[in-house]
């Protein structure tokens, strides 16, 4: 049994709450919205788990609330990217000299900000394909089956890594261990940098999207223009595979039905999102490197206008 952290208590970050959890991990949860908190603290986490309503209860803090009385073995981040250096310094008195760090936060160049913190051989980066979607304050829905890669960033610290995906896979999150998690994170940001602006945009799921007929020529421009800035950073991605990717998320019958992550946080709950470590970092590292990326540059100005319209916050 390991001590957990959740830094992040939204749709994913409940997901993997409510698995750890029940996977007997003594586990707590850390969150910025007072309405979802209090909620959790006194109802218990409510979900509807592949079909079937449970309710965990979990213990739950604002990060104003966070105390340095119990050291965490692991804290995995799951707060938004424009928050990330704040959750850090209000987790800041949980974390002991071996308290592990994950971070499986949608985008690129989070280990920029977390190693300001956080020892470079106890950080571990990684993504996730598993689905989930805040219903409301206390309430999620997941569905669906996932998989969890991850990777130390400190030298000779596979075997920690390794042993990380363990205790996530022995809770159900199929985890494992990767050698390459840089190629999987700029993989899983073209989903993001295509599903998640494009849906809100356009106020569709990923199935009504793939339905349309630019969509396919939509996501290779997108793809292409991820790939040439990964190539800068040393990351070779297989732009056929990558596409082929993407669009099995148009499958009505496995997640295609799913409304993606920033389309939940700026048209379902009105909140400012993640754009700008998505579409918006591709957008400034090609300038960066001399890389035209139109299509980025102009899905990044598009999500702001939709931001501003909405009045998000």
């Amino acid at each position: 049994m390991m001590k957990i952290i959740i830094a992040g208590a939204g749709a994913m970050g409940s997901r993997f709450g409510i698995m750890l959890h029940r996977g007997g991990n003594d586990v707590t949860l850390v969150d910025g919205w007072p309405a979802h908190v209090e909620a959790i603290g006194q109802n218990g986490l409510k979900a509807n788990f592949n079909g079937e309503d449970i309710t965990e209860q979990i213990p739950v803090m604002l990060p104003s609330e966070v105390k340095g009385d119990t050291k965490a073995d692991l804290i995995i981040l799951f707060t938004k990217s424009m928050q990330l250096a704040e959750m850090l310094q209000d987790v800041k008195p949980l974390i002991a000299e071996n308290t592990k760090i994950l971070c499986l936060l949608n985008g690129i160049g989070h280990e920029d900000t977390i190693e300001k913190y956080i020892p470079m051989e106890n950080i571990f980066i990684g993504n996730t394909m598993w689905t989930a979607g805040l219903v409301g304050p206390g309430e999620v829905k997941l569905f669906g089956n996932g998989s969890v890669e991850l990777q130390n960033l400190g030298q000779n610290q596979e075997d920690a890594a390794k042993d990380l995906a363990k205790v996530l896979s022995e809770s159900g999150l199929n985890a494992k261990y990767s050698d390459n998690i840089h190629y999987s994170i700029y993989r899983k940001a073209c989903v993001n940098g295509t599903m998640n602006c494009l849906c809100s945009i356009l106020d569709v799921n990923m199935a009504e999207f793939g339905a349309t007929k630019p969509a396919h020529d939509i996501v290779v421009t997108v793809v292409n223009e991820f790939a040439a800035v990964a190539k800068h950073e040393g990351v070779d991605l297989d732009v056929d595979e990558v596409v082929a990717h993407v669009e099995s998320c148009f499958d009505p019958e496995t997640i295609g039905k799913h409304y993606p992550s920033m389309y939940q946080d700026l048209i379902k709950n009105n909140r400012l999102t993640e754009i700008d470590y998505i579409n918006g970092a591709v957008s400034r590292k090609g300038k960066k490197y001399q890389i035209p990326t139109p299509y980025c540059d102009l899905l990044t100005q598009l999500i702001h206008c939709k931001e501003d319209i909405l009045g998000a916050k």
